[in-house]
């Protein structure tokens, strides 16, 4: 008997069976000994505290379904899956966790906190990793890494000890990006940018000696507690005769010069600027060409220093308010103006970023962005789509040194100590017993970390093996493909080209594919913290995680980013119940044939499938030999796509093979042939379906891995077959391909659409059969419908179909025209034709009335001048197809005045 398949279809019970089967089974362990070209992929590593997002979903998805068609076409993959340690994200969450227990985690010190942070991922670190596997994710779990294991970490120091000695990595006082909440320096891209409205107070300065005031314009008041100096352009006539002089700094009574650099802007303001080194990245390269004093008036979480006097302890804007109140108090606020500008903000705290002197280590960047640069224009590297390789190229070349060290305790702690005795620096492997300058045993080292995008910079390489000459290394590297979203090009792609081609010798990866991003119906990103993310954990469950993934790589056109609508979902979960059916149907409908002595592996065994397609009486019939031509085309395309990441038209073309193809005309076609009484007829159906069935399911896996692997398993499989995963993806047979199929039976197709839709424009009962005549001059054509007659009559539900030269009657019925045929249904037999004129007549009035009211608006000139474009635009379009269906209604009760 055939197999047994639920009448629904319930992925809830199907899908987390077969994600513990791979992982159990180990299915997609990579062997470098494994013959076959080789496709190896890193994955983006999540942060390990966090939970699955839509991005995530998308991203992941995209990389499941190229490693599984190319482990299916036979090559050597690996999927290589990990997740970063975060070092800011991770310390800020658990931070909080401890703070929402009343622990203060400075208190605790660095290594209870380390302790805690490691705890926390133990807890809560696997449910990403879970959630991975669940959505079907083939990646080898036993090379799975992590950013912060041991083995990483030796990878990470053996990086930065090469970078410092190459004196790529250096140690510098200098202005840099500042978050009081993250408590940590960021870099240049770490820093969003955004407009907004704010004030510009004019500020009086005392000129010493004389009764003359220079008055500056600040956006900052309170930095100016920190001033070290006043500039003006030395080509400013206003000012050169105090040029050398000084002012008395206001609030704190300090005198400070006056000084000349062409840097100031005559046109901003007064012409005349305060200089606070230590705050403004523009006033810390001037103080450093005039030898200006560098004074730091803020505390790390930005609140006033013991610098800034009376101010201290005040957080930095009420201190604005306070410094701002005190100058009107003493006379000295000028006037106060409106003024937009850019405020940099910390894209993960969202606070105002401050800008701080601060002694960081730094990584030259220009020298390894040269040679980066240089790969991806000789075309060693792919960037798909083509418009992110010029961002990339703008960015690389005018590239900023790297500001790598992190004010954290969770992440790589930089393997720099220095001597108490003489602050010697001492860079090093394994933790220095003395220093290297002065021989000191007194050593610390540096409390500072990483940045956690120096360590996944590393991640193609340090993944597998390097600096050892591992056998992944030499099998796996360079890798394939890196898929990632175009969000992270610089942050995380640009400096895994660099530091790959540096450390290796060779690029990365071959090609970068930047996927889309999911935003709302509206267009905004999608966001867990705004509450506009959608959850694709409670969505797998709701939908299937099948559907979720088809319906993700059905709208993942390269450059366009994806609108998910839960329309779309539900969309791609009946294309799931689709398949589902099409397979009940074969197996209930088998048990009959069965019943006649046959068993399924008779016509559905492997070998039976790779004989197909099957012939009958000599030929292989019509709508057998066009379907597989449709397989050949589809599989075609299919690769096509694939190979230049247009996951949407291959997911386009498994569909309409599937749905459109193979279930709406093959198994409605053959259905009679599968319970014929002739035993041959039957058996050739039978085995021809099951092998295009079985194909198809081959062709969708990379996108439905569940569905199609429980279905692939109600099939005769070889001995020792484990899973679909394994089997191969189907390959395009010389006999398949069939020209003259397609064309005969695409003609035929077009018939019966057209009686269809005859049958729609009627409103005919469904299962009211009527009678239709067709004519055609063409001999081959009227041939060709002969010999389809029954299959045609039975499609478009006619109770016959008449053939002829002659030209039809265009009167007195519905008639659809093409250049090979025409084909007419006599109304006298189908509609009441006075009510049908009746009905069209008031539809034809009430459409009339409305083209009118239409053109009218649209013509008077008053209207269209204060209209916005949109409103216009939309009205034309409406009127457009209203006179269009008009026309239509217009023609209809022309052909029924015939009929009456």
């Amino acid at each position: 008997m055939a197999r047994e398949i639920a009448k629904a279809y319930e992925p809830q019970q199907i899908e987390p069976r077969w994600a513990d089967f791979w992982v159990k089974e180990a299915l997609f362990r990579a062997n470098v000994n494994a013959p076959g070209p080789v496709f190896s992929i890193v994955i983006p590593p999540p942060n390990v505290t966090g939970s699955l997002h839509i991005g995530h979903m998308l991203e992941h998805t995209e990389i499941d379904i190229l490693t599984r068609w190319y482990r299916m076409r036979g090559y050597n993959t690996l999927f290589l899956p990990g997740t970063d340690h975060a070092g800011i994200s991770t310390q800020r969450v658990v931070v909080k966790h401890l703070k929402d227990q009343g622990i203060d985690y400075q208190k605790l010190g660095r290594e209870e906190f380390e302790k805690q942070v490691s705890k926390w991922k133990a807890e809560a670190g696997g449910q990403i990793t879970q959630q991975m596997r669940s959505i079907g994710e083939s990646c080898d779990w036993s090379r799975e890494k992590f950013t912060l294991s041991p083995e990483m970490s030796r990878v990470v120091r053996e990086v930065f000890v090469r970078l410092y000695e190459e004196r790529f990595i250096y140690r510098e006082t200098r202005l840099v990006n500042w978050c009081p909440v993250c408590l940590t320096v960021l870099s240049d891209l770490e820093v969003v940018h955004e407009e907004r409205q704010g004030n510009l107070w004019h500020i009086k300065y005392p000129v010493v000696g004389t009764k003359e005031f220079v008055v500056v314009a600040t956006t900052r008041p309170e930095t100016m507690l920190g001033d070290t100096a006043v500039a003006v352009n030395p080509q400013d006539e206003r000012y050169t005769h105090l040029v050398g002089k000084n002012v008395l700094l206001p609030l704190m009574n300090r005198e400070i010069p006056i000084v000349a650099d062409e840097m100031v802007d005559r046109e901003f303001g007064t012409g005349a600027v305060k200089i606070t080194p230590a705050h403004d990245p523009n006033d810390f390269e001037l103080g450093r060409r005039h030898k200006l004093a560098e004074i730091d008036v803020m505390t790390d979480d930005g609140h006033m220093s013991a610098s800034a006097g009376q101010y201290a302890g005040l957080e930095r804007l009420a201190a604005r308010k306070k410094v701002v109140e005190d100058l009107k108090a003493l006379g000295l606020l000028e006037k106060v103006t409106e003024h937009t500008h850019a405020i940099g903000i910390c894209e993960r705290s969202k606070t105002i970023v401050e800008p701080r002197i601060s002694t960081q280590w730094f990584c030259k960047m220009k020298p390894l962005a040269e040679l980066a640069i240089a790969a991806v224009e000789r075309g060693e590297i792919l960037i798909v789509p083509d418009n992110r390789r010029e961002e990339y190229f703008n960015w690389m070349r005018n590239i900023r040194d790297w500001t790598i060290s992190r004010q954290l305790w969770w992440g790589h702690r930089i393997p720099a100590w220095y001597c108490k005795e003489n602050n010697h620096i001492t860079v090093a492997r394994e933790t220095p017993a003395k220093c290297a300058t002065c021989g000191s045993t007194k050593l610390e080292q540096d409390p500072d970390v990483l940045d956690t995008w120096f360590s996944s910079g590393l991640w193609p390489f340090s993944t597998l093996g390097w600096p050892e000459k591992t056998a992944d290394f030499a099998k796996y590297y360079p890798t394939s493909l890196m898929i990632t979203g175009y969000d992270i090009l610089f942050f995380w792609v640009a400096r895994m080209i660099m530091l790959g081609i540096h450390f290796t010798g060779q690029v990365p990866f071959r090609a970068v594919y930047l996927h889309s991003l999911v935003r709302t119906g509206s267009g905004e990103k999608m966001s867990k913290s705004k509450g506009t993310g959608l959850d694709p954990v409670a969505l797998n469950e709701q939908y299937g995680t099948d559907a979720m993934r088809f319906c993700l790589a059905s709208m993942a056109a390269p450059g366009t980013d994806i609108i998910l609508s839960e329309d779309k979902l539900a969309s791609a979960r009946n294309f799931a119940n689709k398949i589902w059916n099409a397979a009940r149907f074969l197996f209930v409908n088998l048990d009959k044939f069965e019943e006649g002595g046959a068993k399924l592996e008779e016509v559905a065994a492997p070998e039976v499938r790779a004989g197909a397609p099957y012939a009958y009486q000599g030929s292989v019939p019509l709508a057998d030999a066009w379907l597989f031509a449709r397989l050949a085309a589809t599989v075609d395309a299919m690769n096509d796509a694939l190979t230049n990441y247009r996951f949407h038209e291959a997911a386009q073309g498994v569909y309409e093979f599937f749905w459109g193809d193979f279930c709406d005309w093959y198994i409605e076609w053959v259905k009679p042939d599968l319970q014929s009484t002739d035993r041959e007829r039957a058996s050739v159906a039978w085995k021809n379906i099951f092998a295009s069935f079985d194909a198809a399911l081959r062709l969708l896996h990379p996108f439905m891995p569940f569905l199609t692997e429980e279905l692939w398993h109600q099939l005769p499989q070889r001995a020792g077959a484990k899973s679909i995963a394994l089997d191969r993806f189907p390959e395009v047979h010389a006999n398949w391909k069939n020209d003259t199929a397609l064309q005969e039976f695409g003609m035929v197709q077009e018939v019966i659409t057209a009686v269809r839709t005859m049958r729609a424009e009627l409103k005919l009962d469904q299962k009211k059969r009527v009678a239709a005549e067709l004519s055609s001059t063409n001999g081959a054509m009227r041939d060709l419908m002969v010999a389809n007659k029954a299959s045609i009559v039975r499609l478009g539900i006619l109770s016959d179909l008449k053939l002829s030269s002659e030209h039809l009657q265009q009167t007195g019925g519905a008639v659809r025209s093409t250049s090979q045929f025409d084909v007419r249904i006599v109304y006298t037999e189908t509609v009441d034709v006075a009510a049908e004129k009746a009905r069209l007549q008031k539809e034809s009035e009430g459409l009339q009335k409305a083209v009118a009211s239409k053109e009218k608006q649209l013509g008077n000139e008053t209207f269209r001048s204060r209209a916005p474009e949109n409103i216009i635009k939309g009205l034309e379009a409406t009127l457009a197809e209203q006179r269009i269906e008009l026309r239509k209604l217009q023609d209809r009760l022309s052909q029924l005045e015939g009929a009456s």
